[in-house]
């Protein structure tokens, strides 16, 4: 899946950048044409709220300060909008009721943004190609029925062949809906709106055929796909994986920005590595802490960590490095500035097109073996117009750009979160469907319009 020959070496940085990251430029060449393809700034873009587009080393936490106000400016501050955002958000919902930031409550939150994170990050790999993916609610639906059917009485299957069934059968589906899309030149709109209807009838049909089902419904039989989602770790084993998330997070960290500092590239402040260190160390302590306190009763105590929530960050871990470490991600990104430079520069676009949709399957494969874990079955009614739409939500809330080259994992974690929140926050306070759709179309609509509005000030949009 790698490029054609004659491929560029896009993975070194010169020590001093001379001028700040811009599109890619032609540059004719004796033996045919080739271009210089400057797409550092997107393969660092998991660095991109830490680092300002300077010739120089930020030295000091004011420097960073500065530029970082500058980036802001220009529209790129980053993750700190969708905080505040969720930071809203909560304030509203605890002021109308106080349940909302209990801890049997919060729990529960984060267990209903699981489904909503990894169908955001499906749709970030897509989007940062500048496409879509309008058919990860169904495909999700059908990796579920099949890990459903085959790890039922009927079949017998382990619980992680039958995971992995399901996870592989959506990947094909991603390779047939990535060769579609890049061999016929159909726009992945069709392709995948197409998709969303033709993949709804596959799950009907799988349903009315399963052996399992019963009434349209397969039910989880399986203890270990139960408990992926109402299962805990226990309150000891939380807090020791939090420790050991922490310092190895603590660890990439801190070797990443000083390889950066000893080859003069930009990189932030000592002090701003630490209190990012310390920020996620608390975090994942207060998660841990909501987890660990008793959402159950007196005579039925219910503690721990979901092990749903540790799986999901197994993943999103996953993603963020194959994005902003690897040659892939770095492929992924300079195709979403500008397609045709890259594929001048010797990338093989048809490939990575490919890969990117077998990605974004495979994750809502995944995302649909969560919804049906929680739900303890699987049914031929799941709305997969309607998860489909919070996928996209969830990547562009969080940050991730519609027009592509711009968005990372985090996005659709924060995104997801978000959209559980409102989602959630609505329940509590018994607001009807109708609202809830309406009110989270118009976060969506004012989360595209931020996102448009940011890009008029940036060159090339």
């Amino acid at each position: 899946m790698g490029p054609a020959d004659g491929e560029p070496s896009v993975a070194a940085e010169p020590a001093e950048p001379a001028e700040p990251a811009e599109e890619p430029v032609p540059i004719a060449s004796g033996g045919g044409a080739s271009v210089r393809v400057d797409h550092r700034a997107k393969a660092r873009a998991s660095d991109a709220q830490l680092q300002a587009v300077t010739s120089v080393t930020v030295g000091s936490f004011g420097e960073w300060a500065r530029a970082w106000w500058v980036r802001a400016r220009s529209g790129q501050a980053g993750a700190l909008p969708v905080v505040i955002g969720l930071v809203v958000i909560a304030v509203i919902f605890q002021t109308q009721d106080t349940v909302f930031l209990s801890a049997k409550n919060l729990a529960n939150l984060f267990v209903q943004g699981t489904t909503y994170v990894l169908l955001g990050m499906a749709e970030v790999f897509v989007l940062l190609l500048g496409e879509i993916d309008l058919s990860v609610g169904y495909v999700a639906g059908v990796g579920a029925v099949v890990m459903a059917e085959l790890v039922g009485p009927a079949y017998h299957w382990p619980w992680w062949a039958a995971m992995v069934a399901g996870a592989g059968a959506t990947a094909l589906i991603g390779l047939i809906n990535g060769v579609i899309i890049t061999l016929l030149k159909i726009p992945s709109f069709i392709v995948t709106l197409a998709g969303l209807l033709g993949w709804e009838g596959v799950l009907l049909y799988l349903v009315d055929h399963a052996k399992d089902a019963t009434g349209g419904t397969i039910p989880i039989s399986n203890n270990v796909v139960f408990d992926l989602v109402n299962g805990t770790i226990s309150n000891s084993a939380g807090w020791i994986a939090w420790a050991v998330l922490v310092a190895v997070f603590a660890v990439v960290v801190l070797r990443r920005d000083g390889r950066r500092r000893s080859s003069g590239l930009a990189a932030p402040p000592v002090s701003l590595t630490v209190v990012k260190i310390v920020a996620v160390a608390v975090a994942g302590a207060a998660l841990v802490a909501i987890c660990n306190a008793n959402r159950g009763t007196a005579l039925v105590p219910l503690t721990g960590v979901p092990w749903v929530i540790p799986a999901t960050l197994a993943v999103f871990g996953l993603w963020t490095f194959l994005l902003g470490r690897t040659r892939f991600g770095r492929y992924i990104y300079a195709i979403g500035g500008n397609a045709e430079a890259a594929r001048r520069a010797g990338i093989n676009v048809t490939w990575m097109y490919i890969g990117a949709f077998v990605l974004a399957s495979l994750t809502s494969g995944l995302a649909g073996i969560v919804y049906a874990s929680r739900l303890g079955s699987i049914s031929n009614n799941i709305d997969g117009g309607t998860l489909v739409l919070y996928a996209v939500a969830a990547a562009v809330i969080g940050g991730a750009s519609l027009f592509g080259g711009r968005g990372r994992m985090i996005d659709a974690l924060l995104g997801g979160i978000v959209i559980a929140a409102i989602y959630n926050g609505m329940g509590i306070l018994g607001m009807s469907a109708a609202a809830q759709y309406m009110v989270t179309a118009l976060v969506l609509l004012a989360a595209v319009t931020i996102d448009r509005l940011a890009r008029r000030g940036q060159p090339g949009s």
